[in-house]
This record gives C-alpha cells, structure tokens and sequence, in this order.
C-alpha cells in the first residue's frame, strides 16, 4: 500500500450535471476536482450553492491557454478567486485550490491543500527544476504536467520526485499523452501526492488520463510501491492493447507485487538506452508489439532458438541486468487454428503481411507442414521473408471494390497479420471483400480489439468459418506469463478479463 490518493475530475457544463458527477466520482475518488472553467457562467452560482461532498473538493480554474476551457485572461482569473470564491464562500474547510504558474503568489487560503500548477502542452521545458522550487516554495503541493512525445521525455518529470523526497515537498508529476501513461499508474508508488483519473471513458480531462474504476481495480494504484515489478507492453501505439487487462488479472490471482502496463514507444535505442536504466523502476520484463519485434533483437543478451528462427521477438524477461527475448506468437497462433481446423500438412495458406506477426506466423505453419505464400504491400520485405523460410511471396493490394475477382481462390486458410481493422483509424478497414474470399475455408484475423473487425464480418457474409485474435492474445499471453513468472497460468481469469473489458 501507499499514501497517495486518487483524485477524479469532474468537468460538468452545468450545476445539476456537477452534482450527479460528484456523487458518482464518490464512490471511488479521495479527491474530488471540480473544473469551474467546464461550467456555464450562468450557472456559476448555483454550483457554488451546490459543492457539497464527503471527499474534498479541489477548485480548478483553467484557461484555455493552460489547457481549460475558461476565456479568462489573468486580471479575470484573479478576480475569481479572490473575490467570487475565496471570499465568497463561507465553508474552505473542505475545499482544496488548484492557482496555475502564473498566480503563484496569489494569497495563500487556510484550507487544507493548496495545489501550485504548471502545464506544458507543447513538450518539456529544460528549467523543470527552477519551475518546481517556485511552485513549492510556500510548501504547497506542486503539479507539473508536461507534454510526453515519446517514453524517454517523461524522465525529467518523473526525476523530479526523488528531489522532492529530498526535499521533503510534495509533487504531483505527470507526463501527459499515451507516452506518458506510465506516470499516471506508477506515481502513487514512488511518493506522488496524487494521480488525476477520469470519472469514466470519454469522461477524459486531459490526454493519457485513465479512468479512476481501471487505474484501482486493474492497475491497483493504492497497492503499489517501490519494490513493485514492473512489466509491460512495447510498441507504438498501444492505447488499443488488453494485454494489461489479461496480465494484471493474473498477477491479481497470484497476489503477486506485480503490475503490467502500457509503454507507449516510437524510439525503440532511446526505451532501451535510457528510460530502463533512468526511471529507476524495478522492470522485470515487457511484451514486444508493432513496429519493435525485429529492432529489438540487436538490444538483447540472449535470444532463445525459436526467437532466432523466425526473426522477430514478442516477448522480454530481465534477469541479472541481462535482456532475454522470446517467442510466444508461433505457439500463441498455431494452437488455435490447429483445434480449429485440424491437419495443416500441405493446406495452402494466405499470410497477409510482412511484419513480426507474420514471421512467427510463418514459421509456426511451416512446422506444421502446410504451404505458405506470403502476400504484402513492401514487398522487398516479402521477398525476405521468401528467401528466409523458402515460400513463395506476392505483392499485394486491397481490392478497391467488391466486384475484383477472387484473390484467394486457391487459399485454404487467410491469415491478416496487418493491422487493418484495428480499434481507431484503420477500424472501418478490410483486406478483403467477402466477394474475394468465398472459396476459403477458414479466416484467421489476428487483429483482436475490436473483437469482430470488418474482415471477420466480412467472413461472415461469405458463410467463411472465423478465428479472431483474442485466441492467439490468450494463447501467447499464456506462455508469456510461464516464461516471466514461472506459476501456473489462471487461464480462465486471465480470458475472463479481456472478454469483459472487449463488451464493455
């Protein structure tokens, strides 16, 4: 366990809308932020009437330059608080302040918490250190919030709480956007005053920010600390993953001082050369996702036989400083179609994509003895893959309409190893048309959030048997769990979760 607390917040348009999310928010929050720059200026004063609540509320008034919603500028702001509030309001004992940089020498209120807050939204400025001292220099708890690009530019933020230990000051560091999601879960454990949450999914206040239900029941924030093991997911994006959901689930079963969580990185040299070594964090090992599994390779201190074979690497276990790297994709993906459809020797088969998907993919189905053909947008990567597991390849192009002929007529088996139909951008995306796979046997979409991705729809309108990739997300993530912690797999726990967060 640790000291830090939860705080919601809650950004309402209206006083009756305010109230309903702070008895919702109560439920879960320590703290209560109420953005007063949400609310409509004709409705101020009634929610002044109505900020009532068993948590403490935190006052925030934020300009749109500084991230809010308020079209106040400095002289508007201090009349605010100075007059509408702070000498407006008969009751402080309840009610904490959040003063942005620029009113840092605003009058101090004898309320019980005064937050001192710095934003940045467009990166990380150089004078962190300088901006912390002037924010806690009344002994208020200092907030500072910085825009993460990639992984390694939350380090200087996150640095800042061992000089606030020193210090004996609090600090609230965050790291904002999916690079920086990190801070959010892990700040509690390492001596963070507070972590902001979100009331609930599209509920969000600020970028990165996860809701207050997910950062306690599967991140378990209060339950951490500085011994903690840390893993994680690997890759650019991973904002889509339920890996973190299917591995704490098991780390909950096994109540072991374990969490997993999303490590969002475009710099694959600057996430092993820096941030595993600077965070300081007790990193026991991490998946390898899209674009890393190849890169990774020329980081590692032992890449096991299966790893080497297929070229490509999913799964990292640290022991002893060294960098270990495996496989768990091939067995992750073979397991299911052979249940599904049985004997592959000699079954043709269609592998969209030329990535590390594909590559273990490939080498999974070769074992098996079927006959591979490989088909991709890049094809000197295709032709790679052809001269490395002796198959044929084939550049590839999505049909623009349904009426092109058959692509895969011959095919037995389709496996997408692309991302297309993946939640977001790509999800209203398909490989294929059901027009071009009629003839096939079976649909194998490894794609897995959402879990009926258009090519599975697609499938179903050609009556083409279907496996999804929440088979192969379980299988793999199965052996990943085997190969980091050495117990017994709660597979049902561990589906139960994933399936649950994929309904919701």
């Amino acid at each position: 366990m640790n000291n830090g607390k939860i705080c919601i917040s809650v950004c309402a348009t209206n006083a009756d809308e305010m109230l309903e999310q702070i008895r919702r928010a109560e439920k879960l929050a320590d703290v209560i932020e109420i953005r007063l720059d949400c609310i409509e200026s004709k409705q101020i004063h009634k929610a002044f009437a109505f900020l009532s609540s068993k948590k403490p509320l935190l006052l925030t008034y934020r300009p749109k330059e500084q991230g809010g919603k308020a079209e106040a500028d400095l002289f508007s702001r201090k009349t605010m608080w100075t007059v509408f509030v702070i000498n407006g309001l008969n009751d402080l004992r309840k009610l904490w302040f959040d003063y942005e940089y620029d009113l840092i020498n605003l009058q101090k209120v004898s309320n019980p918490i005064t937050i001192k807050s710095f934003h940045d939204f467009l990166g990380v400025p150089e004078n962190l250190s300088e901006i912390f001292e002037n924010l806690s220099a009344k002994s208020e708890v200092a907030k500072i919030a910085v825009q993460a690009d990639d992984i390694a530019d939350s380090l200087a933020v996150w640095k800042l709480l061992e000089k606030a230990k020193a210090e004996n000051k609090q600090l609230i560091p965050i790291a904002m956007g999916e690079a920086g999601k990190w801070t959010r879960i892990l700040g509690l454990a390492h001596g963070a005053f507070m972590t902001y949450a979100s009331l609930g999914a599209g509920n969000e206040t600020a970028s990165g920010q996860i809701s207050a239900k997910d950062l306690i029941e599967i991140y378990r924030v209060k339950e951490l600390n500085e011994k903690t093991e840390i893993y994680g997911i690997v890759g650019n994006p991973v904002s889509h993953s339920l890996s973190p959901f299917m591995h704490n689930a098991a780390f909950k079963f096994h109540n072991l001082n374990a969490v997993y969580i999303p490590f969002e990185v475009k710099n694959l040299d600057e996430f092993i050369k820096r941030f595993l070594k600077e965070s300081s964090l007790n990193i026991k090992g991490f998946s390898v996702t899209v674009p890393h599994k190849q890169a990774i390779i020329k980081h590692l201190d032992f890449v096991d036989e299966t790893a080497k074979a297929i070229g490509a690497v999913n799964t990292v276990k640290i022991e002893n400083g060294k960098l270990c790297g495996y496989n768990t994709d091939a067995d992750g993906f073979i397991e299911p179609l052979k249940n599904a459809y049985g004997d592959l020797k000699d079954a043709k088969v269609a592998v969209l994509g030329s990535g590390g998907a594909a590559r273990a993919c490939i080498y999974a189905l070769k074992k098996e003895g079927a006959e591979v053909k490989v088909f991709a947008r890049n094809l000197e990567k295709a032709k790679s893959l052809t001269k490395e597991f002796q198959i044929s390849s084939s550049k590839f192009q999505r049909p623009k309409t349904k009426d092109q002929k058959p692509i895969f007529k011959n095919y037995k088996i389709l496996v997408n190893t692309t991302p297309l139909g993946t939640t977001g951008e790509l999800e209203n995306e398909t490989p294929v048309f059901a027009e071009q796979i009629e003839s096939v046997k079976l649909v194998y979409d490894l794609v897995y959030n959402p879990s009926e991705t258009r090519l599975i729809k697609e499938a179903r309108k050609a009556n083409v048997p279907i496996i999804g990739g929440l088979a192969m997300l379980v299988a793999q993530g199965i052996k990943q769990f085997e190969i980091w912690t050495g117990k017994d797999v709660p597979i049902k726990e561990m589906s139960a979760t994933v399936l649950k967060k994929l309904s919701i």
